[in-house]
Formats: structure tokens, sequence, C-alpha cells
């Protein structure tokens, strides 16, 4: 059973209160102890709480503050005690079960990589290069270490949590930072094939141009695991998942196709990258809502749920159109028809 550390400072009149709170939820350890300094009296209050119960503590403590916003909640993982910490008994609950982080965790852990900043635009840069001379050298490894790097999930997940919270700066963001770094993937490997000039019949390049039904239980499974990770805490595992989902390759993929002047290939990986895309967003969202993630107040909830049902409507519709496009482009573009296209465009 893993454990939080919470720990509060507000006005000093809340102390009593919040260690009431802390015994009612089943916190390991608590303490309070109150400031003797001059001007306001502040509290600070300090406990230990089962994961599973960080999510229910700290919407009781915000209800019980009401309109005060003089206080502030800072929750620390802990990797581990001496003794041993060992629970008397587990339990399951429907929303946010054993070792579920807390809604303010996940969305700082999301909101964090889908800023549109410095270190995004870099890392989108290099793996985009990376990811180019990987599939024109169909070199396996160099792909798999282009996804590792690749930021192009963070957003897409921070999509489908706005969604699910019904935060519409973070779903603008998200939206934002993810055509902003698709954009420049693409771009990026059009400029590379332009110069590169060859490699453009590679098995692993030409294999992005190509997306069958497998591929979209891949990207729904793929984006149901992210989720699972970062609900668990587990955001490590969140590697493992970028290279599953593979949204850089077929990003870098049509750029490509376009450099080397066959629209029909790019065509091709576009669909491949709407599918993830897609895929990835609905399962996202599909496991937010199974996981009780969700806004704390009821008006909050009502708003989001209707941006739910909008959302969750649009990813079918799309997926649909998607089904509808592999179901058009089942005519594999092989090595050879590649390379002639290629070849006219050259001459």
């Amino acid at each position: 059973m893993s454990l939080r550390v919470i720990e509060i400072t507000a006005p000093a009149g809340y102390a009593d209160t919040l260690v009431a709170l802390a015994e009612q939820y089943d916190a390991v350890e608590v303490f309070a102890a109150r400031s003797a300094d001059a001007g306001e009296a502040r509290c600070i209050v300090h406990l230990v709480c089962e994961t599973n119960r960080v999510q229910e503590f700290t919407d009781a403590a915000q209800k019980a503050m009401g309109g005060d916003d003089s206080w502030r909640a800072v929750m620390l993982a802990v990797e581990g005690t001496v003794p041993a910490y060992a629970p008397e008994k587990a339990e399951r609950r429907a929303a946010f079960r054993a070792g579920a982080a807390s809604r303010e965790e996940i969305r700082e852990e999301v909101a964090r990589n889908a800023e549109l900043d410095s270190t995004f635009l870099v890392l989108t840069f290099l793996s985009a290069i990376v990811a180019a001379i990987g599939l024109l050298n169909d070199n396996v490894a160099v792909i798999i270490g282009a996804m590792v790097i690749a930021p192009l999930l963070g957003p897409n997940l921070a999509f489908a949590l706005g969604t699910a919270l019904g935060d519409r700066d973070l779903m603008f963001k998200s939206m934002r930072t993810n055509a902003v770094g698709i954009s420049l993937t693409v771009t990026l490997g059009v400029v590379i094939a332009l110069f590169w000039r060859q490699g453009f019949e590679a098995p692993e390049l030409v294999s992005r141009t190509k997306v069958g039904y497998d591929g979209i239980a891949l990207a729904l499974a793929s984006g149901a695991a992210a989720v699972l990770s970062l609900v668990a805490g587990l955001s490590s595992a969140l590697v493992g998942v970028m290279v599953a989902v593979a949204l850089m390759p077929p990003a870098v993929a049509i750029g490509i196709m376009l450099g080397a002047g066959s629209p029909e290939a790019a065509l091709g990986a576009a669909v491949l990258l709407g599918v993830n895309v897609v895929c990835v967003n609905l399962a996202a969202q599909t496991v937010f809502v199974v996981k009780g993630v969700r806004p704390r107040t009821w008006w909050e909830q009502k708003a989001s749920a209707t941006s739910l049902r909008l959302n969750f409507a649009m990813w079918l519709v799309l997926l649909a159109a998607l089904v509808g496009a592999i179901a058009w482009l089942d005519v594999p573009v092989v090595p050879t028809q590649l390379i002639e296209s290629v070849q006219d465009a050259v001459e």
C-alpha cells in the first residue's frame, strides 16, 4: 500500500478541524503545530495517509475551508518508511482505488508535460531528426530512441484530462502544444527529405504509410495504459507507453513522403497518425471516467459531463471516419511504386 505525506498550512483556527478530518480518513500519522509569531496566527498540519485516501481528505479539507484561500496543501510521495508500514485491511473504492494518485497530482504531472516551452520544442526537434534518420536508414533501434524522447504524448493526455475535469484552459493549451509539435515534426520531415534524397524505400519508413485495424487496437490499449500509469502514480511507465503509441514516426513519415513527392504515401502516414491521436484520446478519456477522475464540486461535474459527451461523440465520429479511410486505402504502397514516384520527382 503506497503512502503520501500531506502538509497543510492554514489559519490557526482550522488546526483542530484538519486534525479531525485526518483521523476521519484514517491517517497513519498526524500532528499540528501553531505559530507563536506576531501577526496572523498560522498552523501547519502534517499527516501521512494511504494514497487512495488523499483525494477524499483534500476534498473534505477544501470544503471545510469554504471560500478561504489562505491555505495550501502539499502532497509528497513516500518512498519508504521505517518501520515498514503494513495496512490493517485493504479497501476498494469505486473512485480512486488503492494506489491511485489524487486529482491534483495527476493534473500537475499532465500539465507539466503539455507546456509549449523551449524544452518541448527542442525535444520535438531532436526526436524528429532522430526518427527521420532511423526511418530512412531502416534502423529500428534509432526509431525506438526517437519514440522514447518524443514529447508528443503529453499534450494528448492533457487534452483528455482537461475534458474529464472540464478544464478549458488545459484543453486549449494542450491543443496548441499538440498542433505546434506535429507541425514542427512534419516540417522537419519535409526538409530532411529534400536534402537526404535516399532511403525512401526503407521497410520501416514504408510501414508507417500503411495502417490496419490492428493499429486501432494498439493505440487504444496504449492510451489506456498511459492513463492507468498516471492514475497509479507510475509516471516512469510512460516511457514504455511512448514506444508503443509511436506518435513521432508517422508524423515524420508524413513530412518525408511529402518531401519525396509521394502524396499517396503521406496520406497513409497521416491516417496512421490520426488513428493514434484519436484512439489515445478516446481511451484516455474512458479510463479517466472509469477511475473517477472528475471535478470536486457538483456544478463543475455538470459542466465537465457536457464536455465529455461532446468529446466522446467527436472522437467516435473521427474514429469511424478513419476506419472508412483505412478501408479505402487498403491498397498497400509497395517499395517499387515508391521508388518510381521518387525518381519521377527527382527528374
